[in-house]
């Protein structure tokens, strides 16, 4: 049974995976990806993927990104008609790591099913009270595809392809909280995370940038593309209170926000986990050059 309380169920709640339960993805000879084990019989029925004792191989002929991406579009019809999940028409890379060339392309919807890597980008807004710190969180959308109505950070969305991290970051500033291009260059990057989770009828298999950016108290966030039901600044201790005792947030703004917390001073060697969850925390934070 899932704790109900305390801020490290939420770092287990986004780490929970068995690869036992998968096989590894491959194409043009990298591991990609896991794709679930008992969806053997659906691959093999898939023109261009073998499976085979090393696990399923992407390898269709010719072998080039125009086939790949080809081969990728059928299955993600495949196993969107399986488990009657929508696309999103969104493309993104087949790649290991950012920054790498992209080896095919993807629809979002269909990253978790082959378990590759999904990278986004999350801004923490915080303003500098008399009182203290205090974050912006945003209210999502009840039409959200992913916890709608949750809590989330003041931006965040994922990296789709042919867009730099800072270019997306002012993307998504804009679209979730009006946010000019000139503020949210402001912003700097202060960590990466990277998580696996199984979910989605598949594995997340993440890596999130994360950046920080102060803000004035005059400046009010404004949602522009309707994901964001409200915007509300709140003390950061009952930020924090919040993700202590409730499910409030999106489950992955769960790992953001403590890392920020841990980094802002707000959870501190006062509280029972702190050492395991620092240690456990250090078990998804990547090392990175700002």
């Amino acid at each position: 049974m899932r704790q109900s309380i305390g801020f490290l169920r939420h770092v287990h709640f986004c780490t929970r995976h068995d690869l036992g339960r998968f096989v590894p993805f491959y194409t043009a000879g990298k591991p990609v990806g896991w794709v679930r084990k008992d969806l053997e019989a659906v691959w093999q029925r898939l023109d261009g993927f073998v499976w085979g004792a090393s696990g399923l191989t992407l390898h269709p002929q010719p072998d080039t990104i125009e086939t790949r991406s080809e081969a990728l579009v059928r299955a993600a019809k495949a196993l969107s008609d399986r488990h009657r999940l929508a696309l999103h028409g969104e493309i993104y890379p087949v790649i290991q790591n950012w920054g790498d060339d992209s080896l095919a392309r993807i629809d979002r919807a269909a990253i978790p099913w082959l378990g590759i890597k999904g990278c986004g980008v999350h801004l923490n807004g915080y303003v500098r009270r008399p009182d203290g710190l205090s974050f912006w969180v945003g209210e999502r959308s009840s039409s959200c595809r992913v916890d709608p109505g949750k809590l989330d950070l003041m931006v965040g969305g994922g990296l789709p392809l042919g867009l730099s991290i800072q270019e997306n970051l002012n993307k998504e500033a804009w679209e979730e909280a009006g946010m000019p291009v000139q503020v949210a260059c402001r912003a700097r990057r202060v960590s990466t995370l990277s998580y696996k989770v199984e979910m989605m009828c598949g594995l997340r298999n993440d890596t999130l940038f994360i950046h920080d950016l102060e803000l004035p108290e005059s400046f009010v966030p404004h949602n522009t593309d309707g994901e964001v039901g409200a915007f509300h600044l709140l003390p950061a201790q009952e930020v924090a209170e919040i993700i202590r005792t409730t499910d409030r947030f999106k489950f992955n703004c769960n790992l953001v926000m403590i890392e920020r917390l841990l980094a802002h001073n707000i959870i501190t060697e006062a509280d029972d986990e702190y050492e395991s969850l620092v240690q456990a925390m250090a078990g998804v934070t990547d090392a990175f050059s700002p």
